[in-house]
């Protein structure tokens, strides 16, 4: 007894274990995380080193080169690159795939302990952390008010940012845009020298002043009491009246030497939203914490702060959690909109409205069973499990369709429906298992491949995998079960009937007598097919020869283009600029961005914004109106915006559409060329040349090298003769001129459980130009001082803004701006250019970017393709116990992948990794429908003869093939056209597959019969053969028996 048979004869426990999918399948869906994507976890560790007022050339030397030494050696790494910038150095060190980071970074930090001791003594202890793209802000927040700025710092530091912090899911809280308390001690550097003393000496009469210290125990009789000196300041007056002994013991105050202050620090970023001077709040979730949820819990946090603030305006710059949702929704909106669809054709075909139901039930008890399933399994709700739901709603009524098309004819038939329901499903179990089978293990390769491929596709694999196995169950238990209840009545009608009324469709009776006259006519057709098979596989050769021509002609890209309605202009001033300058070059740009019409918010930061941000960082982000309401699409804006500040001066742009769609897969430049070698002079020519040949690539917006332009500098070199004589080193040296240009934090004041910056400098003057630097005096040890400039000489001169290493040798990148939607072929032409080019000897050059992703994810996609291949060849020959039979079936696959370039190129859209795992889904879904053929044929073939069997396979197939092939192509045609927020990148699937179902469907019901029939008759050719050997062997041996009897 089967599970069908179990199934019809037990309804009330099926319906029970219906019902507990069900309610399983509803608490899944209202607890299961949503977020964007499936957590990808980067096997890449960051080492991160301060070496402050170093040059780029001083880090690499001092901190990055050890570094790298030290780390070249640990397991498993793949790749190491570097970035020694002014005053800090970033290792970046990539694993191999599959990597246990925790183990690495302890492996990390080992190696490190071990050149510690190495580095500098001015260099910050080596931070080493794994890369986590949740460290990004979900978001950001900006909060203005009618009162001065740095009021409005101190209400959101003492009263605002704390609630956000205790938000369940927040790791952090960054506000940017404000000023901070601070103590200014502004010496005076006539009265210093006079009393000859120097601002080292200062720093360390504060630093050893503000101090509490327990200083041990004494005994009070029999108690013993705790001695504590107590020596911290308590006010700015205790800092003023600090008294400072002078070589001839004389005491001169603190005050008396310099104006101290209570003041604010100088502002070091500038955050603005609409025009409009705001505190930026950039909000970070934790590494395990939902984004959605934790993002509506700010939000929800922040209406409460509205109510109680209401001085203060608050303004959402960016959520992450709209886009998440918003598409979310309307892929969720597309899965609904292709069930009905589905449900839709089979109530054309079978004009029954309980068979419909039937159909219509089995989908949502498969979806809420995989949703069980994947909420057991610890999945999210994302962008790509949604996507492989609205695949899968299609494909999810194939086996139920099979089942309930077989038991509709039988029921014709016999008029029994529970009769029909255990014979129907009795006949095509096997082979709906099997076509079931070959759509599984197609996936097997993708979910079990390595590399960022895997990582990305992994739970959409596996989604799909339960979604079919879930309709594969529901097909052979609940549908039989329903089928067997629901069938008793008439069967087809042209009519609904609601109570005493009926509700007729004509439409019906012309698309069941279409139907008819389809059937009819391919009746027709196959019977002279059968009579010239040469003609028509000479035909089907012809035709898939020609299709090959458009595998060139469709473009290349690595992931469609999706929009999102937002873009940002990052601006790279030149290292050193100051933040009134930054802010003028904002300013013009901001003001250009307000006269977009599109335009929703626009808000500008500059300064840090995250921990891969840098104080140099400046940038603009715009937020456009929805896509509904506007006519140009985020690219066109884009596309205008790079042409209207083409010539832009003072700074470089790059202008960008943002994409939570990358999955953070590296650069975003099209293509990206890394030249190795020594010298940066040399590195920089090179780059020079190859940037002015590239130019003149057609579609090549712009090839330019990644900003390492020389920065402006003065090297101050110690006469350590002239030096000497006054007792000074060049440590002194170095030191009291950052003291003095830059101030230092020489300790803090304590008051009200706030810790205020005591900063010591000298006035602002001594900064303006090298000629007021070199009157900056330093005292020495013999306590003589002496002006910079008469123990010190001046170079001037340019240092790199970064110096950038790959695997310890340096290299520059020229960063490539493709347009079109053909990125392979317009790289293929920058390369000739690249390989032509005679590079000095020492200098090579590597590809990178997406042109480089995009190769290397399509050879990890075409080795899944080759084993899915594989993978459907063996299901397949193990269910026909035959070698050759499944060569057969598989012959519709090239077809399919005919109809899918068609598709593509028909629409404009480029192959992709999108539409390049919908090519590898057609190998397991287009083979099903021929494998109910060739399994009707050969159940039928000694009844009636080969060639009648062929025949009537396809007239009583015809149907459920439709059906099935239709279901799955409507139920796609929402995903394929790219609706709502971010279905753009999802389109290209549904494309590949919709052209490749529809053209492996019309090969299916004509080649594969006539391909049958040319195999069999080989095999008819052979078995003659073999009968005519063995009788002649049996006349033979005949023979030889009667003669030995004979000679006997």
């Amino acid at each position: 007894m089967n599970l069908s048979s179990i199934s019809i004869k037990r309804p009330i426990a099926t319906i029970m274990l219906m019902l507990m999918v069900v309610v399983l399948g509803v608490a899944a869906v209202i607890g299961i995380p949503q977020d964007l994507f499936p957590k990808i976890e980067y096997p890449v560790a960051l080492v991160m080193t301060t070496y402050s007022n170093a040059s780029p050339e001083e880090v690499e030397t001092m901190v990055t080169d050890p570094l790298e030494q030290a780390l070249a050696s640990v397991e498993g790494l793949d790749e190491m690159m570097s970035m020694s910038m002014p005053g800090s150095s970033i290792v970046m060190v990539q694993f191999q795939m599959d990597t246990d980071m925790n183990f690495a970074t302890l492996n990390m930090r080992e190696k490190i302990a071990m050149v510690e001791s190495y580095l500098p003594d001015d260099a910050g202890d080596p931070t080493v952390m794994k890369l986590d793209l949740n460290a990004m802000p979900i978001t950001q927040i900006y909060i203005s008010g009618d009162m001065p700025l740095d009021q409005l710092n101190s209400q959101i530091e003492d009263n605002v940012l704390n609630y956000f912090e205790r938000v369940a899911g927040v790791a952090s809280v960054m506000a940017m845009g404000g000023v901070d308390e601070e103590i200014a001690i502004e010496i005076s550097q006539d009265k210093l020298s006079g009393y000859s003393l120097s601002l080292g000496q200062i720093a360390q009469i504060l630093v050893a002043e503000n101090i509490n210290m327990p200083s041990g125990d004494v005994s009070k009789g029999d108690t013993e009491i705790v001695v504590r000196t107590m020596g911290e300041f308590k006010s700015v007056d205790d800092i003023k009246n600090l008294p400072i002994t002078l070589n001839d013991r004389s005491i001169v105050r603190l005050q008396d030497i310099a104006s101290i202050s209570d003041t604010y620090q100088e502002q070091e970023s500038i955050s603005r939203i609409d025009g409009k001077t705001a505190i930026g709040v950039f909000i970070t979730k934790q590494s395990d914490a939902n984004t959605v949820s934790t993002s509506n819990a700010v939000l929800k946090e922040m209406d409460k702060l509205k109510q109680k603030f209401p001085e203060l305006t608050f303004t959402v710059g960016f959520n992450q959690a709209d886009f998440i949702q918003n598409s979310i929704n309307s892929v969720s909106e597309s899965a609904i909109m292709g069930g009905l669809l589905a449900v839709l054709v089979v109530f054309l075909f079978l004009k029954n409205v309980r068979s419909t139901l039937v159909i219509a039930l089995s989908i949502p008890i498969s979806l809420l069973a995989t949703f069980a399933l994947m909420k057991a399994r610890g999945m999210t709700l994302n962008m790509i499990t949604l996507c492989s739901l609205t695949i899968a709603v299609g494909m999810l009524v194939d086996n139920s369709i099979v089942v309930l098309e077989n038991i509709f004819r039988l029921r014709q038939e016999t008029g029994c429906a529970a009769e029909a329901a255990e014979k129907g499903s009795k006949e095509i179990f096997l082979a709906i298992v099997s076509s079931t089978a070959t759509t599984v293990v197609v996936f097997l390769p993708i979910a079990l491949s390595g590399g960022i491929t895997g990582m990305m596709f992994k739970d959409f694999c596996f989604t799909i995998i339960i979604a079919l196995v879930a309709s594969l169950i529901v097909a052979v238990t609940a549908v039989p079960m329903l089928c067997s209840k629901l069938l008793t009545k008439g069967l087809s009608t042209d009519y609904i009937r609601f109570g005493r009324h009926r509700y007729k469709f004509r439409q019906l009776q012309k698309f069941t007598q279409f139907i008819e006259d389809l059937t009819e006519s391919y009746d027709q057709f196959m019977r002279k097919a059968l009579k010239m098979r040469k003609r028509i596989i000479l035909t089907c050769i012809g035709i898939f020869v020609v299709s090959i021509i458009l595998v060139g002609i469709v473009g290349t890209e690595l992931m469609p283009e999706s929009d999102e309605g937002t873009f940002t202009i990052n601006v790279d001033v030149p290292y050193g600029t100051s933040l009134k300058d930054k802010d003028k070059i904002m300013t013009e740009i901001e003001s250009y961005a307000m006269t977009i019409p599109e335009l929703e918010h626009c808000t500008v930061d500059i300064g840090q914004t995250s921990m891969f941000s840098f104080g140099d960082s400046c940038s603009l982000s715009i937020t456009l109106t929805d896509k509904q309401e506007r006519k140009r699409s985020t690219k066109e804006i884009v596309r205008q915006a790079k042409k209207d500040l083409a010539y832009f001066t003072g700074a470089k742009l790059d202008i960008n559409e943002s994409s939570s769609m990358s999955f953070g897969m590296g650069t975003e430049a099209d293509l990206a060329i890394d030249i190795k070698g020594k010298e940066l002079d040399e590195l920089d020519n090179i780059g020079s040349e190859l940037c002015k040949q590239i130019q003149a690539v057609d579609n090549v917006v712009s090839a330019e090298v990644e900003s390492t332009e020389g920065d402006p500098e003065v090297k101050v070199i110690l006469n350590r003769s002239t030096a000497a004589y006054y007792g000074i080193t060049a440590s002194q040296l170095a030191h009291g001129l950052s003291t003095a240009l830059s101030g230092s934090t020489a300790t803090k004041l304590k008051i009200d459980g706030e810790e205020i910056e005591i900063n010591l400098s000298l006035p602002d003057q001594y900064s303006e130009s090298v000629d007021n630097m070199k009157q900056i005096t330093i005292t020495g040890a013999t306590g003589l001082s002496v002006p910079v400039g008469q123990i010190a000489d001046f170079e001037f001169g340019n240092s790199p803004s970064s110096v950038n290493r790959m695997n310890q040798q340096r290299y520059i990148t020229i960063e490539v701006d493709i347009q079109g939607n053909d990125l392979g072929k317009v790289s293929q032409e920058v390369l000739k250019i690249v390989n032509n080019y005679q590079f000095p000897d020492g200098y090579l050059y590597e590809t990178g970017g997406q042109q480089e992703q995009m190769m290397e994810s399509f050879r990890s996609l075409g080795l899944a393709l080759l084993v899915a291949l594989a993978l459907v060849y063996l299901v397949l020959a193990a269910q026909f116990e035959s070698v050759t039979l499944p060569i057969m079936v598989m012959m519709s696959i090239p077809f399919a992948m005919s109809g899918a370039f068609l598709a593509l190129f028909i629409t404009g859209t480029s192959l992709s990794m999108v539409s390049f795992l919908g090519l590898i889904m057609l190998v397991g879904i287009v083979v099903n429908n021929a494998i109910l053929l060739v399994e009707f044929i050969n159940q039928n073939k000694q009844s009636m003869g080969r060639d009648e069997a062929l025949v009537q396979a396809g007239k009583m197939r015809l149907r459920p093939i439709l059906m099935s092939a239709g279901t799955t192509v409507i139920g796609m045609v929402p995903m394929s056209v790219g609706m709502g927020e971010g279905g753009e990148t999802l389109a290209p699937m549904g494309i590949s597959i919709i052209g490749g179902l529809v053209a492996s469907t019309v090969v299916t019901l004509i080649l594969v019969p006539v391909l049958y029939s040319l195999f069999d008759d080989r095999k008819l050719k052979k078995d003659k053969k073999r009968q005519a050997h063995d009788e002649m062997v049996s006349e033979l041996e005949a023979k030889w028996h009667e003669e030995d009897l004979r000679n006997a």
